[in-house]
């Protein structure tokens, strides 16, 4: 006679079932994402993403403004401020014109200041957007907006997003790994963050300084047999506690111990860069066993040629709402070259046109000016300005030496192809070959996507 059974039996017994099949999938290679996300013919299989925190002054660097050179130092007319917020400033300011000269480069005839003279060398493999515009006006919220569509916390990275999409090249690293020089500030590490995605696809630090990652060594006095034999008895444990609850972390749990397993002989081969040639750590001005945002660079392209989808460069200090005039060229000699010798680099490899690099902050800077009296050099700096600001991109697909957006004669407001920062990630992920409209995660009962209910890819920047 069948023992009739209870709800307590019925839920383990189908509970088991579940975890069974869960077990089976998720274990298995990453593949299943990309076969089930990718709907488009990819242009690049990688991205650089040079994010530098705190928002250099895009009239300083790419958006060049006669007119109000022409008039700095006089009061801004009130029609320009008017209906209008800022983080520090009150409506009655004093205009800004850039101290700094601009010239045109390139066959296209890109439009920089004087402070970036080795992107210069580059500029015509740059598409320039100079008419980004966001939602939010201060640095946290607009850092989590830019990397995750959404102002606070919670959300996936676009990081993430890519890695869910993509998955890995490389089973020895990490999808998605992230690169600081200075502290990250800000929104911290919610801009890497995986939210209510899998764990798996969070963002993993990398540091110059002491373990590449940390605890991924063996503790003291235990070898790495000791290790392996622990990892395998843990994961025996789990498989079965997964068997029981079909908890995808428990797998993400299994598959990062084996990743930091395999880790423990690919990072720091990875991080040594003291086999590249003289030549080229000359060219970045990167130094073997320092910590630079030029060494940061030159392991971006490291990663990239080990497979890894996303790697992400931070880059603190643009925060300049005064003494722009000292700290603002300080910031672009740390990274000019390096950016440019990243794209040289990259280029000469034939590996630039596979790898997106995208640079940017997650705003730009107002054209009037913050402190000083208009008079004392170097005292003045510039406040946030979310409504107009400039990023670019290169690589991976993306037109070289185009000028896309305008702003007005001041800086203030876009004139013409005003381009979101749904559009912006939209871009991206289309050029990864990822339709951002059906990269979707079903969360709490409602479809999420990093582009939420918005976003139309920028197609006249694209080849």
């Amino acid at each position: 006679m069948t023992q009739p059974m209870d709800r307590r039996g019925f839920l383990n017994d189908v509970g088991i079932g579940f975890g069974g099949v869960a077990l089976a999938s998720i274990l298995n290679d990453e593949s299943f994402a990309a076969a089930s996300n990718q709907n488009l013919a990819p242009r690049a299989k990688h991205v650089i993403y040079l994010h530098m925190i705190g928002a250099p002054s895009q009239l300083d660097l790419f958006d060049e403004k006669p007119e109000l050179v022409k008039r700095h130092n006089e009061p801004c007319p009130p029609e320009v401020t008017k209906d209008r917020d800022f983080a520090f400033i009150g409506k009655t300011s004093t205009l800004a014109g850039s101290p700094w000269k601009f010239s045109k480069h390139g066959e296209s005839g890109q439009s920089m200041s004087s402070l970036l003279p080795h992107l210069g060398e580059v500029a015509d493999e740059l598409a320039v957007i100079r008419s980004l515009h966001s939602e939010e006006i201060n640095h946290a919220p607009a850092q989590m907006f830019l990397h995750s569509g959404y102002g606070r916390g919670g959300r996936p990275s676009l990081g993430a997003w890519v890695t869910y999409g993509l998955g890995s090249e490389n089973k020895e690293l990490p999808g998605y790994v992230v690169l600081l020089s200075g502290p990250p500030g800000g929104a911290g590490t919610s801009m890497w963050s995986t939210g209510f995605l899998p764990s798996k696809y969070q963002g993993i630090q990398f540091r110059a300084d002491g373990d590449p990652v940390l605890f991924l060594s063996n503790p003291d006095g235990h070898s790495t047999d000791d290790r392996r034999r622990v990892l395998d008895t843990l994961a025996t444990i789990n498989q079965r506690q997964l068997k029981v609850t079909g908890d995808r972390e428990i797998a993400t749990r299994i598959q990062q111990y084996e990743m930091a397993y395999r880790m423990q002989t690919s990072v720091p081969d990875l991080m040594n860069i003291e086999g590249e040639t003289t030549e080229t750590l000359q060219l970045y001005g990167a130094q073997p066993g320092k910590a630079s945002f030029a060494n940061n660079c030159l392991l971006a392209r490291r990663l990239v040629e080990r497979g890894v989808r996303l790697i992400e460069l931070y880059d603190s200090d643009w925060d300049h709402h005064g003494s722009i005039e000292t700290k603002l060229p300080k910031k672009c000699k740390e990274t000019d070259q390096p950016i440019a010798a990243l794209i040289k680099d990259l280029k000469r490899r034939d590996l630039l046109k596979d790898t997106l690099i995208v640079w940017g902050s997650e705003f730009g800077r107002t054209p009037i000016q913050q402190g000083g009296d208009g008079k004392s050099k170097g005292i003045a700096g510039r406040d946030h300005h979310k409504d107009a600001f400039t990023m670019w991109l290169a690589g991976g697909g993306v037109k070289g030496g185009v000028s896309y957006g305008q702003t007005d004669d001041f800086g203030m407001d876009i004139v013409e192809n005003g381009v979101h920062v749904h559009d912006l990630n939209a871009t991206i992920l289309h050029l990864l070959g990822l339709d951002h409209e059906k990269l979707t995660y079903r969360y709490q009962g409602r479809e999420f996507r990093l582009t939420d209910v918005h976003g139309n890819v920028i197609r006249d920047i694209l080849r």
